[in-house]
């Protein structure tokens, strides 16, 4: 490190630069982040909660409109519209999760700067979420807009081959 320059990319401002309140302000600014990192995940919960609740209530039209119509092709644009939103819902995960990455290796780089490393050192034991001791939630969670894009796939596989007579 050349002296007076900042130790890395994070901080650009070195703490000689800085003054006395360096390691105050950025232990809050720590606080901060994590929160944010928090928020994310917040934010994919609602999302989920969003996307199941629009899910089931597709499954539900889908129960109303075919008592009514004897045409199935509106019948069909339900569970189209169903693997849309599946699509749809699996890439939020992927979001969230991709930009929660970004944040905690933020995070991780904050906490060199700080004497404690909590969220690194729970990363190591959690194996990087792929050991034994602990699976990331955004891998399993995955599946369920996968699940749902195979279920409105089938009903829209039954719905065509109704409409075409096969099952007649």
């Amino acid at each position: 490190m050349v002296s007076g320059q900042p130790s890395s990319s994070l901080i650009h401002i070195a703490k000689d630069a800085y003054g006395d309140t360096f390691r105050t302000d950025l232990l809050e600014q720590y606080k901060l982040y994590v929160q944010s990192a928090e928020n994310i995940s917040a934010r994919r919960v609602a999302s989920n909660n969003y996307l199941l609740t629009l899910n089931t209530a597709l499954f539900a039209l889908y129960g109303l409109q075919s008592a009514g119509f004897d045409e199935n092709y509106w019948a069909l644009s339900v569970p189209l519209i169903g693997l849309l939103v599946s699509l749809l819902w699996f890439l939020i995960i992927k979001s969230h999760a991709d930009l929660n990455r970004v944040k905690f290796k933020l995070i991780h780089k904050m906490e060199q700067h700080l004497p404690a490393a909590p969220y690194k050192c729970e990363w190591r034991l959690a194996e990087g979420g792929k050991g034994k001791v602990y699976r990331a939630v955004t891998t399993l969670e995955r599946w369920i807009p996968l699940l749902f894009a195979l279920l409105h796939a089938g009903l829209a596989i039954i719905i065509i081959l109704e409409t075409a007579g096969v099952s007649k």
